[in-house]
């Protein structure tokens, strides 16, 4: 079987460019999970580089498939220079770590929170999973592996998360395109959810 993770690097390297910054961490019991950083202009993005290595696995399955199942990278695009957003180095590693650790399956629509700001002073606990395809294209891997999906992390704060759990992923999303909210502004304020 070959290793998924220079294919990924390489798709992340034909749509973003060259890394100009990487990170690894190792939790216990788990792969080493890298975090590239990418700048182009006033953005940064952030992803991560070792989630996809394995098939996420559904946590109810009796015996967890080494082969089959979805394959995902996280990545989060935000202003730079706003914030010390490099701090979020590590609460990224963690989410492209939950799936080893957690037993858990990251798709579009999820709520991924890590307890803590996301960076040094953010307004932000937790990231809403986004629709896969525009930023990076997904990697299709060669039969029987599912495709690598690139999955855009939208930071949400604390109201936000709250909402989006009674109102839906799409409806959160819809509020923020309706009051055109800066997704990417690391020092954002909530939205409006009245």
């Amino acid at each position: 079987m070959a290793d998924v993770l220079p294919l990924v690097e390489a798709r992340l390297r034909t749509a973003l460019g060259e890394p100009d910054a990487r990170a690894a961490v190792t939790f216990l019991g788990t792969d080493r999970i890298e975090v590239l950083r990418f700048s182009e202009g006033d953005i940064v993005r952030y992803a991560t580089l070792g989630m996809s290595a394995h098939p996420m696995t559904d946590p109810t399955a009796m015996v967890a498939d080494p082969v089959k199942g979805p394959r995902a990278e996280l990545v989060l695009s935000v202003r730079a220079g706003v914030a010390d957003t490099d701090k979020v180095l590590r609460p990224l590693a963690v989410l492209a770590a939950s799936p080893q650790v957690e037993g858990v399956v990251v798709a579009p629509g999820a709520s991924l929170d890590v307890g803590e700001p996301l960076w040094p002073g953010a307004p932000f606990t937790s990231v809403l999973v986004a629709e896969p395809g525009g930023l990076v294209e997904d990697l299709e891997l060669d039969e029987p592996l599912d495709p690598v999906r690139f999955l855009p992390l939208l930071p949400m704060t604390p109201n936000e998360a709250a909402w989006k759990r009674v109102h839906g992923a799409q409806a959160l999303q819809e509020r923020w395109l309706s009051s055109g909210t800066d997704l990417r502004d690391p020092a954002r304020r909530s939205v409006a959810l009245d």
